[in-house]
């Protein structure tokens, strides 16, 4: 006999925008968010005997986005989306997990005549900030916080060589190239027993996200990256020394690649090796190297 063995359902791409006023200062900050709830429980029988005594209308799901979103703080996420999730377990009996994933997308305050701007606002790329909260009745809060479509450049200071060579090689070996990537890195919470447990790293979560930022464009810079393996190796170190309610770190980083163009063609002009200026951007295919580092804790990190 066939038999239900998951399911899940809810309202995706709910848009939500937020201003706070500070009358005081004068100034205004806004947050826009995008928001997937599912939910999961007892609900089995609305999909094999079309039950719909057990289904919460995915149009509530939505109201009640945008009302826990009028009720509470929005920032940081992390706690707005255990918060959204713990309504549904406390409000519906039979509903046994509710995953919330949260993407925030980045408003940047305008600077205007060297000064920061009260209310006007810039979409400075397509980096955001996301969150994925899984809260249920047995395991509490799993929450994984992550940066998603940083895009970076660094024109030089990274090397390639010494990788295996056979006969499908066609690769040269480098000291010196482009590299370029967009950041899609992740870091998981150790596990929140409750609603309050998450509320009392409040100020954790703003941290670790903007030292994994700093860090993710401090490493990238700095070093003379001998591969995009070694160095994303060294971020998420530096990410579980930084942040110690953190687990492990996951980072997925696909190679941009920028290629030399040989223009001795065209009257011997010189435009490889130390005399290249021109290359060509490649949108594909393009490397795709992913890593995760999990705490030892046997160690001190």
């Amino acid at each position: 006999m066939p038999f239900v063995s998951a399911a899940r359902y809810g309202k995706d791409n709910v848009r939500v925008y937020k201003v706070e006023r500070d009358a005081a200062a004068g100034t205004q900050t806004v947050t826009e968010l995008t928001v997937c709830c599912l939910l999961e429980g007892a609900i089995e029988s609305s999909y094999t005997r079309a039950d719909n005594s057990v289904v919460v209308a995915t149009d509530s799901i939505k109201n009640t986005i945008y009302i826990k979103a009028k009720e509470h703080p929005v920032n940081p996420i992390e706690v707005w989306a255990a918060t959204l999730g713990q309504h549904f377990l406390d409000t519906y009996s039979h509903i046994s997990v509710a995953n919330v994933d949260v993407i925030q997308h980045r408003w940047t305050r305008m600077v205007v005549d060297g000064k920061p701007h009260p209310h006007s606002f810039l979409r400075d790329g397509e980096e955001t900030r996301n969150v994925t909260a899984r809260v249920s009745r047995k395991e509490g809060a799993v929450i994984e916080s992550s940066i998603k479509n940083l895009l970076v450049l660094k024109s030089t200071g990274s090397q390639f060589h010494g990788f295996v060579r056979d006969e499908f090689t066609t690769l040269p070996e480098t000291w010196d190239r482009i590299l370029s990537t967009d950041v899609d890195a992740t870091w998981t919470w150790k596990a929140f027993p409750t609603l309050q447990a998450v509320r009392d790293k409040t100020a954790a979560f703003d941290k670790a996200w903007n030292d994994a930022r700093e860090i993710t464009l401090a490493t990238f810079a700095k070093e003379n990256s001998p591969s995009v393996q070694g160095t994303m190796y060294k971020m998420c170190e530096q990410i579980l020394e930084a942040a110690p309610d953190v687990a492990k770190v996951f980072y997925a980083l696909p190679n941009k690649h920028y290629f030399e163009l040989d223009l001795s063609w065209h009257k011997g002009i010189k435009n490889t090796g130390k005399d290249a200026e021109v290359y060509v951007p490649q949108s594909g295919p393009n490397g795709l190297i992913k890593v995760e580092v999990s705490r030892d804790q046997r160690s001190k990190l």
